[in-house]
């Protein structure tokens, strides 16, 4: 990662294997919205973990997650 990253012209420090997890996420949170989803492909036991790592604001969220609840 460290070489990829660098063989570009970027800076090393500033990418990684969990910011790209992250970044991932928070595209398909941006395009999609289905925060039930995002927690399945993070394995997040708890839906509150995926909305403290999104940093998506409680109330949006909760009105999401509700909207995808079965």
């Amino acid at each position: 990662m460290n070489r990829w990253v660098t063989d570009i012209g970027l800076d090393k420090t500033q990418y990684g294997t969990h910011s790209l997890r992250r970044t991932k996420a928070s595209l398909i949170y941006a395009k999609t919205k289905n925060l039930r989803a995002i927690q399945l492909l993070l394995g997040h036991a708890k839906l509150e973990s995926t909305i403290e790592y999104l940093g998506v604001e409680i109330e949006d969220a909760l009105r999401i997650s509700e909207s995808c609840e079965t």
